[in-house]
This record gives structure tokens, C-alpha cells and sequence, in this order.
């Protein structure tokens, strides 16, 4: 069976901002709209195939997290446009926009990932293997892959445009920000995440570990941006499968990073552009598991959400 159309690019009557490996940022006067395309990347590579309604699935969530959390900190959304709130200049491509399209508030972006990490897993498990430690905070020995750790950790990196992030300490991060911004930005990451994690586990889903982006508006206020709690964003488990000692099964991009793996054992794929073509077991199995998690968390069917 094929896989549905997908949505990989847009051009609108708006000037662009930039193209970011899944989301395309348009100005729209003072403000700027995020449409979110079924782009999908890994290992730092845009695959040629996307996955249909990845975008929509993601901006419903990040919808769903931006309003949960606004009493906690504020955030860029404003709206997020649907077939009947499509703004006129955007009519003749109201398929294309609707529902994966959230108008926001325009912030100079601070250049630090915030990650905050629950697990021992991905680059954080490797760097644990080699030092002991994670971005500088010593963790205790004989911890197993994707163990829970003691207490959840505030593991900053350097933003990049392509090529991978840099995890960095927080005395590095204190370098590149003011240090009372980054007592600030971590303090938000951790509060941000603890509560997550905790209404995600009544829910059957394990945050292992996710990363915000902050911005600075006009006014000065510090506010949540881009993303926020998404499969693109954060390792998601199934609690009653979890199991350290060992990779978890995820209802993030990890089931597509696994058939990538898979291609570079054999040597048919160095991790380099261009991306191979994905079959549509790997196209269908990821977008069911992006499915997955939007509705467990937000206990919404997508369709309905979406409409």
C-alpha cells in the first residue's frame, strides 16, 4: 500500500526567514509563522522521503504542550491556523498551511539547546561510557544503558545549523549567556521537563529526554520557542516496556535512526547527503508511532484534533 502525499516544501506569498531542517519560517509583519512540513532528518541528514502529517502531528502537540504549560512560562504561540482561520493572503495555499501553521510571537533566538535528561541514553549514554559524567556533571558508576538516573540533569549544547550539536557544560554555557540567564534557562528546562515527565508517565510514556529552545521577545520577556515536547524533539518509551540494559522501544524517530543504522552496517549508507529512499514500512511505522504518542499524551484522536 502506498503511503498518503506528504509535504516536504512550501512556498508562500510571505518573505522567508529561513528553512530549518523541518520547519520553513516565514514573516508575516511583526510576527512569523512556523509551517511545519513532513521533512524528517537523521543523523543530521533531511531525508528525500517524508512522512505524511508528521507536520500536523507535530504542531498539534506542540500546541497541545504550549497551552498546558503557559502557566508555567510563556510561550511564542498565538495561533495556530485551521481550515477556517486561514488569513487571506494565504487562501490559495490553505491545503498546504492549514493545521501544520502556528503564528507566533518574533524573539531573538538564544543560541543554547536546553536539554534536559531523565535517562542515560543517545549522546549522553556515550559520553557517560567515555568520562563518567555528562556535560561536566559527574554521574554514579555501573549505570546501565537507559537508566534512570537519579535525579534529572540541565545538559546544555551549541546550536548548530547542520553538522551535530555540542553538548557543553553549564560553566560553558555561562560563557556564551549571561550566567543569571542560564541559572534562568535551566531552572525553566528542568521545572518544564519534571512536569512533563511526571502527567507523561500517568500516561504510559517515558520522557527519557527532550530539549526547548528560548527566545527573547521585543519587550524583553524570555519566552519558549520553536518546539516543545515533540517525537523531533524527545525520546519517548512505552513504560511498560521499559528495561535498562538495553536500546528501548520509542515512539519517536528512533525506529527510523535504527533502519539507518541498519544501512550503514551493511555499508550502503555513510551518513552523508543524499539520504536513501525509506520504504513505506519505515515511512508508516514512523508516522504510527508519531501518532501514537500525540494521542496518548494529549488523549485526543489526531483526526479530530486536526480538524
Amino acid at each position: 500500500m502506498n503511503s498518503p502525499v506528504s509535504i516536504t516544501s512550501t512556498r508562500l506569498p510571505l518573505p522567508l526567514v529561513r528553512r530549518g531542517k523541518v520547519r520553513d519560517v516565514y514573516a508575516m509583519g511583526e510576527r512569523i509563522l512556523l509551517v511545519a512540513t513532513d521533512r524528517i532528518s537523521a543523523f543530521d541528514c533531511v531525508m528525500q522521503s517524508g512522512v505524511p502529517d508528521k507536520g500536523k502531528i507535530l504542531t498539534a502537540l506542540s500546541a497541545f504542550w504550549f497551552d498546558w504549560l503557559k502557566s508555567r512560562t510563556p510561550n511564542h504561540m498565538i495561533a495556530v491556523f485551521n481550515e477556517g482561520t486561514v488569513p487571506d493572503v494565504l487562501a490559495a495555499d490553505r491545503s498546504t498551511v492549514a493545521d501544520r501553521t502556528m503564528l507566533c510571537t518574533r524573539t531573538e533566538v538564544i543560541p543554547i539547546e536546553c536539554v534536559a535528561r531523565g535517562y542515560l541514553a543517545g549522546s549522553g549514554w556515550a559520553e557517560y561510557r567515555e568520562t563518567g559524567a555528562v556535560c561536566g556533571i559527574r554521574l554514579p558508576a555501573g549505570l546501565k544503558q537507559c537508566a534512570k538516573l537519579p535525579e534529572p540533569i540541565f545538559t546544555p549544547a551549541t546550536k548548530a545549523e547542520s553538522g551535530h550539536d555540542e553538548n557543553i557544560s553549564f560553566e560553558q554555557m555561562c560563557e556564551l549567556v549571561k550566567p543569571s540567564l542560564a541559572e534562568d534557562l535551566r531552572d525553566r528546562t528542568l521545572d518544564i521537563y519534571g512536569r512533563a515527565a511526571e502527567y507523561a508517565q500517568e500516561r504510559g510514556i517515558i520522557i527519557a529526554d527532550t530539549k526547548f529552545e528560548f527566545g527573547r521577545a521585543a519587550d524583553g520577556r524570555i519566552l519558549l520557542i520553536d518546539e516543545v515536547l515533540t517525537p523531533d524533539s524527545s525520546r519517548f518509551w512505552p513504560a511498560d516496556a521499559y528495561e535498562p540494559g538495553r536500546d528501548q522501544p520509542s515512539f519517536d524517530k528512533q525506529f527510523l535512526r535504527n533502519y539507518l543504522q541498519g544501512l550503514c552496517d551493511n555499508g550502503q549508507w555513510n551518513k552523508t547527503p543524499p539520504a536513501p529512499d525509506l520504504p513505506d514500512s519505515v515511512i508508516n511505522g514512523t508516522r504510527a508511532r508519531y501518532l501514537e504518542a500525540y494521542e496518548r499524551l494529549t488523549g485526543r484522536r489526531f483526526g479530530a484534533a486536526s480538524s
